[in-house]
């Protein structure tokens, strides 16, 4: 007869799973305060699922019966947080297509990057790190059907549709200098209806020995929550390069006031091997019903592409 009692190697297996299925539910309790892990972990929180294949094989493999029963509770959360976004469809409707790029700085073709947003066919073509050398090349390519043009900094947004209540918005972090110029506001008459569309980029992230330093992204991100409550439009968009997801607690004073697409995972950072998605659509009184990554352009992120509904 039987002791009932695991084997060690049962008691990891179903540990680990119980682990990552805490992770996943609880994320939010992780703490954020020493190294920022809180929103490390919330940018690849959709990676976590990848531990449920490999705890099954293990478990296979050492004919652990309670480490595969265990894997259902991470597979369960995870398809209750994600499987909305892998597996439903988006609504075949659209008022309006919105294509948003970080073309690089460094970029050594801004025409044909200029021509991969021409080829989406969208109405709006929000880009950041916009150099003066590059601006001309972009402008040849684009000014032809997107006649309507707003740059400010290195941020810039081209429209096929008019432009009116052009102005610079101020997200710059304690410290940063007037040169850094990387927010703008415009209000876009579309077919649908006139929206004010926002074309911003936070500042960058880096991930060091002591985790990840995020504070100039967070008050940045903060500041343009505050420029979001203060616009009395109905419709609005804020598209651009927000150096987090969406899920990452740093960017939770604006993106708790805006609405993420329900479907599609869209990781558009790093180019060569996408596995965050910290470009984004977001939507407030519009809906941005699907966003999908476009092919690579000389940049080391990926186009986004982003559809919406006006309400």
């Amino acid at each position: 007869m039987g002791t009932g009692r695991l084997r060690p190697r049962d008691a990891w297996l179903v540990g680990g799973a119980l682990g990552v299925a805490g992770l996943l539910a609880l994320h939010s309790a992780v703490p954020n305060g020493v190294g920022r892990l809180g929103s490390l972990l919330e940018t690849f929180l959709p990676w976590l699922g990848a531990a449920v294949p490999v705890l099954g094989c293990l478990a296979l493999l050492g004919r652990s019966g309670a480490g595969l029963l265990a894997c259902l509770a991470p597979a369960a959360v995870w398809l209750w947080m994600f499987g909305g976004m892998w597996l439903s469809s988006p609504p075949a409707a659209s008022d309006l297509t919105v294509v948003q790029h970080n073309v690089a700085d460094d970029n050594t073709d801004p025409a044909g990057t200029a021509r991969a947003l021409l080829a989406t066919r969208a109405g709006l073509i929000a880009v950041e790190e916009l150099t003066p050398a590059a601006r001309p090349a972009y402008q040849a390519v684009l000014d032809g059907s997107h006649p309507h043009r707003a740059v400010h900094g290195t941020v810039g947004l081209w429209s096929a549709y008019p432009l009116s209540e052009v102005r610079p918005v101020d997200i710059r972090p304690a410290g940063f200098p007037g040169s850094w110029r990387r927010g703008l506001r415009a209000t876009v008459s579309a077919p649908g209806g006139e929206l004010a569309v926002y074309v911003v980029h936070l500042p960058s992230v880096r991930l060091g020995a002591t985790g990840l330093a995020s504070a100039a992204r967070d008050e940045s991100a903060a500041l343009l929550a505050a420029r979001i409550d203060d616009d009395p439009a109905r419709r609005l968009l804020v598209v651009g390069d927000l150096n987090g997801t969406v899920r990452d607690r740093g960017l939770g004073p604006l993106t708790s006031r805006l609405d993420a697409p329900p479907t599609g995972f869209a990781f558009s950072w790093p180019a060569g091997l996408p596995v965050a998605r910290i470009d984004q659509v977001l939507g407030r009184g519009a809906e941005v019903t699907e966003v999908s990554a476009r092919d690579a352009t000389g940049s080391d992120h990926l186009p986004l592409l982003g559809r919406v509904l006006l309400r």
